[in-house]
Formats: C-alpha cells, structure tokens, sequence
C-alpha cells in the first residue's frame, strides 16, 4: 500500500516551511550563528524534536526561527524540502511561511532576500523534477490586528516571487480571527488568497470566526465535528478542512484513541485534504499522514481527499485538470493491477 500511496499524486496545502528543517539542519545552523539552543543542549539529532506538551512544541519552534537567520538558511531549508517533497509524489504545494515571525526574531533580515532564496529553491526542484510551489504568508495572531496589516503590505511586494495568500495561525484564544477581519478584506483587495488555522486549540466558535472574515480554507478544524452547525456551515459553503492527524494527536487537538474528526466531517460532507503541518518536528511526513488516513478510512476515500487537495489549492485551472487527471490514471492502473493480482491467484 505504502508505494501505491507514494506514486499517487499528492497536492500539499499545509505545512510550515520552518517546521521542515531536519535536527541535523537545525544543529548545523544553530552552530553556525552561535545560537544557544537552551533546552536542547546536549540531546542528539535523534532526540532534538521531543516535547511533552504544546508549550514545549512552541519552545522548539521558537529555537528553529532563531537559527534561520540568513537568506541563505532558507534556501537550504526550501531545498531540502523540495526534494523530500517530491520523493513523496509531491507534485504541488502551498507552503506557509512566517515573515512576521522573521523579523520579530531577527530584525535586520532582509525579507526580500528570504523569499527569494525559498523562490529560486523551488524553481529549481520544478526544473529537476517538476515539482511546484507557492507560499502562503502567516499574519501571526499573537504580533495583533495592526501588524497583520503591516505584513500584508510587506507581502503585497513580494507576489511577484510566488506568494498567492496569507494565513492566520497562532494563539486562538487570546487572539481571535474576528480581530483580523481588516487584514483579510486588505489581503483579498491586493488578490491574495486568505486561509486560517482555527478549532486546533480552541472550540468551533473559532471556526465559525475564520468563515465570518472570510477563510477560504480551514486549518486543523478538529473542533468542527463537536458542533453540527458549524460543520453544516463549512459543508454548505464548501470549505476544505486541511486535516494533519499526527500534528493534532501531539498537540491535543485530537485524542488519538478516538475516531479522527476528519471521518465525521467527510460523512457530512466537509471536503477534506491530508496534510502533515510541521513534518520534522512532529516526526512524520506526507507520505506517513496518507498511510495513517488510510488505515482509517481506506484507499478510496484516500484518493478523494487527495482530490479534494487539488480543487481546494489556488492552482491554476491548467494544473488543476492535468492532476485530477494524474490522480485518476493513477486510480485506474492501481484498480487494473489488484484486479489482475486477484484473477491470477
């Protein structure tokens, strides 16, 4: 099943770019720039990512922002991405970046030349392997309303290198997405797209927030399938819920022993992707989310989702149809080849 799930063409629509960097990229770059990583001093690379909460998880990104702090990290780091991604059957991807939260760490950087350094990166994975990328900028709950503006300006510059959206992530409590309602008119105003993380640590009242402002796409969205109205709502207007089971058992968005809610949602007729978030720190990758869902919804449904990705992605028409048309020739050979092994025995 494993490599009938690696060939199948997969669409990726979340996963934070800084949440892909391997312990040993990590350890090396920390070195580099002389950064104390505090906790983690003395662990191997094989135990760098290990936490016990969501507080510790946070503690680990932030160690992660403050070792990339040249241009030149990044591009290592989009590279390295890149290529893992297209191991996987990435073919195309929306990936999160975190300028705000560059600048906070590093005010100096020269944001420009970051986004470059991950734009040159991709290009040149597309030309070895065809494989795609554009990013999805964060407006950070916790920096507030006004510097989500700010970077929306920023970002407004930087289109011409593959930006297509912002995103909304962070605290869910203390910063609700009904704040941001002015950062996402701006973004769409400008034409990008906007999506937002919600009902990850917080209830479906986070949810409904993010669809009032205008979340084209939900993140997480785990609280959704405790509220029947709110899942009526996102099936209504079909929005996409971006489910990363790995990432939601760590965090406590989902208990692992119960049924995922991305299995209730699907019933009611919520489109679902499969997505991994932050894959190094978290210890999974695509490949591993699309075996999990797998084994709790079987293949077919797998195949929808992976569907569903590309509908829901900011693609253009052009490359939508030419993956949904991957997508079911993959489908078609892969249902030739069981039907043969099973008249063969």
């Amino acid at each position: 099943m494993l490599e009938s799930l690696r060939t199948l063409p997969k669409v990726q629509l979340h996963v934070h770019l800084e949440g892909t960097i391997s312990p040993e990229l990590l350890l090396a770059l920390a070195r580099r720039h002389g950064i104390d990583l505090k906790e983690r001093a003395g662990l191997a690379p094989a135990d760098l990512y290990r936490f016990k909460d969501f507080q510790e998880f946070l503690y680990l990104f932030r160690d992660v922002c403050q070792a990339l702090k040249e241009p030149d990290d990044y591009g290592v780091l989009a590279a390295s991405y890149a290529r893992a991604a297209a191991a996987q059957g990435v073919c195309y991807a929306e990936v999160f970046i975190s300028p705000s939260v560059w600048t906070w760490f590093h005010r100096q950087i020269d944001v420009r030349a970051v986004v470059e350094a991950i734009h040159d990166a991709f290009e040149s994975e597309r030309r070895r392997s065809g494989f795609e990328a554009r990013l999805i900028a964060d407006v950070t709950r916790n920096f507030g309303p006004a510097r989500a503006l700010k970077t929306i300006t920023l970002v407004e510059g930087l289109m011409d290198l593959g930006i297509i959206g912002i995103g909304l992530g962070g605290d869910e409590r203390n910063y609700p997405a009904r704040d941001f309602g002015d950062a996402f008119a701006k973004a769409r105003s400008v034409g990008l797209h906007t999506v937002a993380h919600a009902g990850e640590a917080q209830a479906a009242w986070s949810i409904r927030e993010a669809l009032e402002i205008g979340a084209e796409r939900i993140g997480h969205g785990c609280a959704a399938a405790d509220d029947a109205e709110v899942t009526a709502l996102l099936a209504e207007r079909n929005v996409c819920v971006e489910a990363c089971p790995t990432s939601n058992a760590l965090t406590g968005a989902w208990r692992a022993g119960e049924p995922h809610p991305l299995l209730s949602l699907d019933r009611a007729g919520v489109p679902i992707a499969i997505d991994s978030d932050d894959p190094a720190l978290f210890s999974t990758t695509l490949l591993t989310e699309y075996a999990r869902v797998a084994e709790m919804a079987g293949l077919d449904s797998v195949r929808r989702f992976a569907r569903n990705a590309v509908v829901h992605s900011f693609a253009a028409g052009e490359t939508k149809r030419e993956l949904l048309a991957r997508i079911d020739r993959h489908a078609a050979s892969k249902g030739a080849g069981e039907r043969g092994r099973v008249e063969n025995q």
